[in-house]
């Protein structure tokens, strides 16, 4: 691996005084030319001499959404520059997501293996998305989570017959529409009447020994059954 160059974005002394050891221990290709505590000072190191790789905080100053900002610039107007998170915002899963979509190279909590040679070089191979275990950990939980959510989903319109349409029609309610906003959903073919009759005919497969069932309790039913889901609610384009 050739030798490349790191700035550092920390503002907890002991923190950064930890990865600066990290490195200089276990990266030796790798040379410290900077370290800043917040936005000012990472912008006057970076204009003075361009690194390969920033290691970047996220909670900078008590705010996660600087570290953020600096991400998005960083990858707007230095392409070049690796990206990686090194941060101890272990539960915010939004802010993940948001670093990510800022173009951010990988995530590498503060937490269990903390940052690796492994992971480092990875991120200057050119290799994407790097996290480390504890992240990777939380991605794999919750695609399990959404696989099995799609299955049941999936095996709940077979079970009870539910047609696009049908799943369309109750999707729509949950999110509060009237029958007639649904009526004008492009590519929705049918009238109020016919609209009042599926839902009579959806009552019956949802309830089929019960009466008296309005729009509320069957939404309710559907979204217990997994037939539309609770995560999901968006609505059609009108």
């Amino acid at each position: 691996m050739e030798n490349f160059k790191i700035i550092i974005v920390e503002d907890v002394a002991l923190e950064l005084k930890g990865t600066e050891g990290i490195i200089r221990n276990d990266i030796p290709e790798a040379e410290i030319i900077g370290t800043a505590q917040n936005e000012a000072e990472y912008w006057r190191l970076i204009r003075k001499e361009e690194p390969d790789l920033v290691l970047l905080d996220l909670g900078l100053g008590g705010s996660t959404t600087v570290g953020v900002e600096i991400c998005r610039q960083t990858k707007q107007t230095r392409p070049k520059v690796k990206v990686l998170i090194f941060t101890g915002e272990i539960l915010n899963e939004k802010l993940w997501v948001d670093v990510l979509d800022a173009g951010a190279d990988g995530i590498i909590l503060k937490t269990g293996e903390l940052l690796t040679r492994r992971d480092v070089i990875a991120v200057m191979d050119g290799k994407q998305l790097v996290f480390n275990q504890p992240i990777l950990e939380r991605i794999v939980e919750r695609f399990k989570r959404t696989v099995g959510s799609e299955q049941m989903n999936q095996d709940a319109k077979i079970r009870y017959e539910i047609d696009e349409y049908d799943e369309r029609f109750l999707r729509h309610l949950a999110l509060g529409y009237t029958k007639e906003q649904i009526t004008a959903l492009r590519g929705m073919p049918f009238g109020i009447k016919s609209l009042e009759k599926r839902q009579a005919e959806l009552i019956q497969k949802l309830f089929p020994k019960k009466s008296g069932i309005n729009a509320t309790r069957l939404v309710t039913k559907a979204l217990e059954l997994h037939i539309i889901d609770i995560d999901n609610l968006v609505p059609d384009e009108e």
